[in-house]
């Protein structure tokens, strides 16, 4: 594949753009497509938290050392591209602390316990929002639905709901838990089906504090702009972006047990994410020519975007790809 290839990326989500601005950076010229609204990217907290997912979701304590690895991934990611990357102090509260720990450094990373609660300085984060308008700088950009797809002669075609098509030598497909394009190879269609949608509520809190993350079993308040954010619910095979209060009084609940009374609620917001069979997401090639995928994150698409950003522009310009590659391969599947 020339390392001029023109790019088509459809989807608007961190995998997409991180992939994107990474093409662009390398030459290619980058067209994203995406209809606009709320998407799970930009409500997100912006954890780049290899440890605390462990720590939580047994389904990513199998995957430490990749998460590491990816973390790792960041700082060179975050500078190449103008992001601001903040490391954070994060405070676990919980009476098995001392175990906690143990499992953290069992797992590789560096914690330390006292009383009620552990501290770990493994963990980073990033203002969301503000990182993805960042990562668009060098793309072009279309508002609009991607209806369908066609691959003639060797080139890809997006038809969009306003009548237009899009045509381009490489189409990234980067379309959460949306049901999969018609044209699309039934393969890639199948691989698409096996996505299980997570929706999630965060609620952003009147009040923007600093300091450490917080964490108690089942919830965190993490500091950010705007105000500080509560989360977050998992609601698996759910799609509907209709905000219910009610499920996140459970989380308050355990939220003021742990760290005290917590300011007001400002808004709830909700976004759906894609999640695979094993926890991790499709990144790479789809087996035909030119088809490429960055899909179904799970918990950890900001975590996972440099990574997955670095596996697909070596796989479009069929250069060696990273070693983590393998694990995230859809053929996998």
């Amino acid at each position: 594949m020339s390392t001029r290839s023109s790019v088509i990326v459809v989807g608007g989500g961190v995998l997409g753009l991180a992939a994107g601005a990474e093409l662009a950076a390398g030459g290619h010229p980058v067209t994203v497509i995406d209809a606009g609204g709320v998407n799970a990217s930009r409500i997100a907290a912006g954890m780049i938290a290899p440890a605390m997912e462990c720590l939580l979701d047994p389904v990513a304590r199998p995957h430490a050392a990749l998460l590491r690895r990816a973390r790792d991934v960041w700082p060179a990611f975050a500078a190449r591209h103008g992001l601001s990357l903040q490391p954070v102090t994060t405070q676990w509260i919980s009476p098995d602390a001392a175990d906690r720990a143990a499992q953290l450094q069992a797992l590789g990373f560096v914690a330390e316990a006292s009383g009620e609660g552990l501290t770990t300085h493994e963990d980073w984060r990033i203002e969301a929002g503000p990182a993805l308008d960042r990562l668009c700088g060098g793309l072009t950009r279309i508002k609009d639905l991607a209806t369908s797809v066609a691959h003639v002669d060797g080139r890809w075609t997006v038809g969009l709901a306003s009548g237009r098509a899009v045509d381009g030598d490489v189409l990234v497909v980067a379309t959460g838990v949306e049901p999969a394009l018609p044209g699309l190879p039934p393969a890639v269609a199948a691989r698409l089906a096996a996505i299980t949608p997570v929706r999630g509520q965060i609620a952003r809190l009147v009040q923007a504090g600093e300091g450490p993350v917080r964490r108690a079993p089942g919830v965190y308040v993490a500091p950010g702009a705007g105000g500080d954010r509560l989360g977050a619910t998992m609601e698996t095979g759910r799609r509907d972006l209709k905000p219910e209060p009610q499920a996140l009084v459970p989380l308050i609940t355990m939220a003021e047990a742990a760290f005290g009374a917590l300011p007001e609620i400002a808004r709830i917001d909700v976004g759906v994410r894609g999640a695979s069979p094993d926890g991790l997401p499709m990144v790479g090639a789809s087996g035909t020519p030119g088809l490429f995928l960055a899909l179904a994150p799970r918990r950890n698409g900001w975590l996972l975007a440099p990574l997955a950003a670095a596996i697909l522009a070596a796989a479009v310009e069929g250069r060696p790809l990273p070693a983590d590659a393998a694990a995230l391969d859809p053929a996998r599947f």
